[in-house]
């Protein structure tokens, strides 16, 4: 069984077809999927799809771009949601200096919130990074030296120095669909020498849907290719390399890894 560790079904890209996608998922052999929270304004939304389906969990956050856009939450807000039993992270947050969509001292703190959540509620937190290592490094670093947290660097794309801190920290790497894109020959790279029990695969459906079905809009059928490109990489198997990431999913997702067996034998 794969795990599609990050997609956003409840974007309007998915609202005629939601049935369908988590059926083909099924049929790829994705047996679990994650949908994202980006506003919290949305969660109803975003927990809505959750609810509807055996096999789909979702997280509670606020994405950097619109941590200066969205109502502004304390961590005690977030934890709050989070015990709902199909909430199982807080995010997607962190720092994405590219776009700048929202106030850099917005993003940072929204960023610490998300953390202070995460540690309090014993819940991983789902890292955003983009044009912002060293920020999100310091920023990883100062919290985790208040308190232990889990979490993952999602759609991972930046480089072998962010990796090993990450790693250095007790974080996950989750790939997406840039790891099969023909100029991402410096992340294979960096792949290559990482170990596989701290990676994880992901979709960020509908964006970045990987090769053979570039240019398409994405799905978590989709992570199959995905899970291929790194089974590559890792010289293993495309089942052993499901095995484990799956495994590495619900090692880290723990509220989830109860309800698990049944999405397996579902899948």
């Amino acid at each position: 069984m794969l795990v599609d560790s990050h997609c956003h079904l409840d974007f309007p890209d998915f609202s005629a077809d939601v049935d369908a996608i988590v059926n083909r998922a099924g049929q790829a052999g994705v047996g679990l999927l994650l949908t994202i929270c980006t506003h919290v304004t949305r969660f109803p939304q975003v927990l809505a799809v959750a609810e509807r389906y055996d096999n789909v969990y979702c997280t509670v956050g606020i994405h950097p771009h619109e941590a200066g856009r969205e109502p502004a939450v304390d961590a005690e807000s977030l934890v709050a949601l989070a015990r709902h039993p199909k909430v199982v992270g807080f995010g997607e947050t962190g720092l994405d200096y590219f776009y700048d969509h929202s106030p850099r001292q917005d993003q940072q703190r929204s960023f610490r919130v998300h953390i202070a959540a995460a540690r309090a509620a014993g819940l991983p937190v789902i890292v955003h990074t983009r044009d912002a290592d060293d920020d999100t490094a310091r920023i990883l670093s100062e919290e985790m030296a208040v308190g232990h947290f889990g979490g993952v660097i999602h759609c991972f794309s930046s480089s072998a120095v962010m990796a090993r801190r990450a790693i250095e920290l007790g974080l996950f790497i989750s790939l997406s669909g840039i790891l099969t894109f023909k100029p991402a020959a410096s992340l294979r790279d960096t792949v290559r020498a990482l170990p596989l029990d701290c990676l994880l695969v992901e979709t960020d459906a509908p964006f970045l849907a990987p090769v053979p079905k570039r240019g398409k809009r994405n799905e978590p059928a989709f992570v199959a290719h995905t899970a291929a490109t790194l089974a590559e990489l890792k010289g293993t198997s495309i089942a052993a390399l499901a095995d484990a990431t799956t495994t590495n999913f619900l090692r880290l997702f723990t509220k989830v890894r109860l309800d698990a067996r049944r999405g397996a034998a579902s899948a």
